[in-house]
């Protein structure tokens, strides 16, 4: 019996070390590459360390241009997708849709394939009406992908709320616009800054729907990101992905307050 709980437990240990070396393994090989000057195989860890490709970064026009470009296309996503998914969810979430299945998978059509054929098909398309090569191609194509994760996170957010709230305001004389404005909304405000978020971050680092209708005049952090890569410079490449993935952590941490277990019980309800 001692032995099997020795067994048991060294197989828990190995499972928790191979978890980690998946889930930690590549972040620590990121930030390695970002401080490694001379880093030849089979040394675990670079030869030579430096700061050198942090002060490019910063010092370099292109990086931080492309850093503030796709900080304000995530921005201008969000304020797109938010305002369309809001009156879409509070429909879903309140009234008897003809055809309501056939709605949402037309609002998940766009992730519901592959993503590479379904942007290069949309850069033919905006390209023949002016919107290839320039922001708001990638803006329009970052609204309409990222609108599934928006539209279901509020969805389920307003059915959530008690329906009986509404209907004690519109007892009281209140219109259904003000109901809304003065009960649904506020109350759903936690699950609108989720969906946001989960927007931002999506939009902050896509890259397919960036290169293929964005190239070649603009060149978000993603894009910048891949072509150092592929162009065999990994610290370059290595300092970009660290920027992007600290508002990621920052806003994790915001999630997991806003998004409880209540704002997502209605989703597919």
């Amino acid at each position: 019996m001692k032995r099997f709980s020795i067994l048991r437990l060294t197989l828990k240990l190995i499972f928790v070390v191979l978890i980690l070396l998946l889930v930690v393994g590549p972040f620590v090989g990121i930030v390695l590459w970002s401080f490694a000057r001379i880093w030849y195989w089979p040394s675990p860890i670079p030869q030579e360390f430096t700061l050198r490709y942090w002060s490019e970064v910063f010092r370099q026009g292109r990086v931080l241009n492309s850093l503030t470009l796709s900080l304000r296309i995530a921005l201008i996503t969000v304020v797109f997708s938010i305002s369309i998914a809001i009156p879409a969810a509070y429909a879903f979430a309140r009234y008897k849709l003809p055809a309501e299945r056939i709605l949402l998978f037309l609002f998940l059509m766009p992730q519901a394939f592959p993503q590479l054929p379904v942007f290069i098909n949309l850069a033919r398309v905006f390209g023949r009406i002016g919107l290839r090569g320039n922001m708001w191609g990638i803006v329009l194509a970052h609204t309409m992908a990222s609108l599934v994760f928006s539209l279901w996170i509020i969805t389920a957010t307003f059915k959530s709320i008690p329906l009986d709230l509404e209907q004690a305001a519109q007892n009281l004389g209140a219109s259904r616009f003000k109901v809304f404005w003065t009960i649904t909304f506020p109350l759903g405000i936690p699950g609108i800054i989720a969906g946001a978020i989960h927007v931002f971050l999506w939009s902050m680092g896509e890259f397919n729907a960036a290169f293929f209708i964005g190239a070649p005049f603009i060149q978000t952090a993603p894009v910048l990101m891949y072509t150092a890569s592929a162009g065999y410079n990994m610290q370059i490449a290595s300092v970009i992905a660290i920027i992007l993935m600290v508002p990621s952590l920052l806003f994790m941490l915001i999630i997991e307050k806003f998004l409880k277990a209540e704002y997502i019980a209605g989703i597919g309800g």
